[in-house]
């Protein structure tokens, strides 16, 4: 017994010193990991970089400093860190193998906010859906339609496909087509509609709104409305538009061609 306590008490003096060194460098370690983080983030702050990048940054910086910090307390503890290399790399193989869709989207995410294709706000036509980008995570982008949908896409596939970023220009063309039948006059016509689209209070004057003759149809003319508004009154000039030049044309008396249906009525 007095073998073992002594064998104990020789092992608890050799190695307290080193696992209270260690102990320490792992406090003040992570305090200084934080003041670090902090700082960095104060720093993009303060050059108005994006918010998911600064995140995305400060995540990155965190699991880079604390995987630092572990190798050099298990260092002091004198264990073989050129050992450990080798385990950890043979570890980071095997899990790199098993989540390469994981590995393929967070390449893909970095890739997006590094090269920022769209932010959170923007209302975007990715992968056949149309929304408003909600959040931009390391893995996946949520997507807000119309019609209240959440759309989480994998930012692998998001960075491999055609991105259409509706706000990226600030505004939209509003693009209609109206026909008129043949009898009526095209002068009058093109005045009717463009009084239409220059009444509107949404409609941009810059650039300035078109009426054009667009195709000589089977039954009718066909006028091309051209007008521009901004990305969140799209959809209000869109309708608006729509109903008040068929108002428009039905005060001029300008008519609209429909099919007619036509009975015949046989005699007994």
């Amino acid at each position: 017994m007095e073998k073992y306590l002594a064998l104990l008490k020789n092992l608890f003096l050799e190695y307290s010193p080193r696992v209270l060194y260690a102990l320490g460098l792992l406090i003040i370690g992570l305090y200084a990991i934080k003041f670090i983080i902090r700082l960095v983030l104060k720093l993009l702050k303060a050059r108005n970089v994006d918010e998911t990048l600064q995140t995305f940054l400060g995540n990155l910086l965190g699991w880079g400093l604390k995987g630092l910090l572990i190798v050099a307390v298990i260092s002091k503890l004198g264990v073989d860190t050129t050992a450990l290399a080798a385990v950890m790399a043979a570890a980071g193989l095997g899990l790199g193998l098993a989540l390469q869709g994981a590995l393929g989207n967070f390449a893909g995410g970095v890739l997006i906010i590094l090269f920022k294709p769209f932010k959170v706000g923007d209302l975007v036509d990715v992968q056949g859906e149309v929304g408003v980008v909600k959040n931009i995570e390391i893995f996946t982008t949520q997507i807000l339609t119309p019609t209240n949908k959440r759309v989480i896409i994998p930012n692998g596939t998001l960075a491999n496909s055609n991105i259409t970023n509706l706000s990226a220009e600030g505004k939209l063309r509003v693009d209609l087509t109206i026909g008129v039948g043949y009898d009526e006059d095209i002068k009058k016509t093109k005045e009717v509609l463009m009084k239409v689209l220059t009444s509107h209070s949404k409609v941009l004057s810059e650039p300035l709104p078109a009426v054009n003759v667009s195709e000589l149809a089977d039954s009718s003319v066909n006028f091309a409305l051209r007008a521009w508004s901004t990305v969140e009154d799209y959809w209000i000039v869109f309708y608006d538009i729509t109903e008040n030049c068929k108002e428009a044309l039905d005060a001029a008396g300008i008519e609209i061609p429909y099919p007619h249906v036509v009975e015949i009525h046989k005699k007994e």
